[in-house]
């Protein structure tokens, strides 16, 4: 059953005191609840579970990224945490090639993006983001509810919960990810798409990592309709392993056991690289990638989206929790700038549906180059071999250099 939106009432063009509401309290939802504190707006974080936790995976942080951590000053907490790579490298998995190597965090890099490219460790992240918002003294954290239907009366938002209760809120940010029942009320675009790639997931001591793959990289070892990336993390502790496969299993969830015998028949007759990776893990998580197509409808009254329940994406550009960051703070800047919730959420959703509209499409490609096989694998080789530096940041400088420090669009 869906989320119950009951009917709107006329607006009120008046600025309500009321604390705006976030369901979800993943990243991007204490990235938006930072964010408006910074603003000095108050606001309640709603998570459904009993405790806060993200999986225990990686993720990558580009420049654009580290431009929002800058404003929402938690830079020295990121970087305390975070793992910066020399390269990002792609590695044929049948024939070892490289097929490109971009380096990463060099003078170059520094003078043409102005911050650094990071690999972090999700729960690292999430803790940065929770306990600068909790030290503002600004957020409110609630456990084990969520949200079931809401009312907005142009003046406020009532929202009401499971456990029964009513809430009056300045705003409601759906921030509830793939799966938002927020953004049912809002796009009702029914069920995310099924790309029909499995994604498993582990960790590995730093101490087990076979010599020929212990670099200071995100490698990523690009087959027929595979492939594994690897990197080091939590300070160089533990390397990050993420194996991708085309496959008709589908489980809804992100915490669910691997079939490690399927993975290995996917990965079969690959390099040795990659199957002693593979082989040095006893269990894997496992989670189907899904995303949706984009839309530029995603807020409604004083009720907007967020992160991937607005855009959710396919994580080939690694932009996830980038794109949610860059979502709070422009979504923080409009709020202030705004006497109505409702103004500053339509100004919000325009400065950022064509940015991440363009990652979501973008995220697609990516899938089909690095899961390419035969006459495809070869233009791949052709189109990405022999690439300078330059002309690599040049593709990247859309992504990475195309946001201001407000979140906003400039490329």
């Amino acid at each position: 059953m869906g989320l119950i939106q009951k009917p709107d009432c006329t607006r009120a063009n008046t600025l309500s005191r009321k604390p705006y509401l976030i369901a979800g309290g993943g990243i991007g939802g204490f990235a938006a609840a930072l964010a408006l504190a910074r603003k000095g707006i108050e606001s309640v974080v709603i998570e459904r579970e009993d405790e806060l936790r993200e999986a225990g995976a990686g993720i990558q942080l580009g420049p654009n990224g580290f431009r929002m951590f800058d404003t929402l000053g938690v830079t020295d907490a990121i970087q305390a945490n975070a793992v910066f790579p020399d390269a990002l490298v792609m590695r044929d998995a049948l024939d070892g090639s490289e097929v490109t190597r971009v380096p990463l965090n060099t003078a170059e890099f520094s003078k043409r993006f102005e911050f650094p490219y990071g690999v972090i460790y999700r729960p690292d992240i999430h803790n940065c983001f929770i306990n600068a918002a909790k030290a503002t003294g600004k957020v409110d954290i609630q456990l084990g509810i969520k949200v079931e239907a809401y009312q907005d009366d142009g003046n406020h938002v009532s929202v009401s919960l499971d456990n029964g209760s009513t809430f009056a809120a300045g705003a409601l940010i759906g921030a509830d990810g793939l799966w938002s029942r927020v953004r049912e009320a809002i796009v009702a675009d029914g069920q995310p798409r099924v790309s029909g790639h499995i994604a498993y997931r582990a960790v590995l001591p730093e101490a087990e990592v076979p010599e020929v793959n212990h670099t200071n990289e995100v490698v990523l070892w690009a087959g027929p309709k595979t492939h594994l990336v690897h990197y080091p993390l939590h300070r160089g502790d533990i390397f990050n392993l993420v194996s991708v496969f085309h496959s008709d299993a589908y489980e809804e969830g992100w915490d669910i056991y691997g079939d490690i015998d399927e993975l290995n028949e996917r990965f079969a007759g690959q390099r040795p690289e990659v199957l002693n990776m593979l082989d040095k893990i006893e269990s894997w998580r496992m989670w189907v990638l899904c995303d949706r197509d984009p839309v530029k409808n995603w807020s409604k009254g004083r009720v907007t989206l967020l992160g991937d329940a607005a855009h959710p994406m396919l994580q080939y550009l690694a932009q996830g929790a980038c794109m949610a960051t860059e979502d709070a703070v422009c979504l923080a800047h409009h709020a202030a700038a705004n006497n109505d919730a409702a103004d500053a959420f339509l100004a919000y959703q325009a400065d950022r549906y064509l940015r991440t509209a363009r990652v979501q499409m973008t995220a697609r490609l990516y899938g089909d180059i690095y899961h390419a096989a035969g006459p495809v694998a070869e233009l791949r080789q052709m189109m990405l071999s022999g690439r300078s530096a330059e002309q690599a940041y040049n593709g990247m400088s859309w992504l990475y250099s195309g946001v201001n420090s407000r979140g906003q669009q400039m490329l």
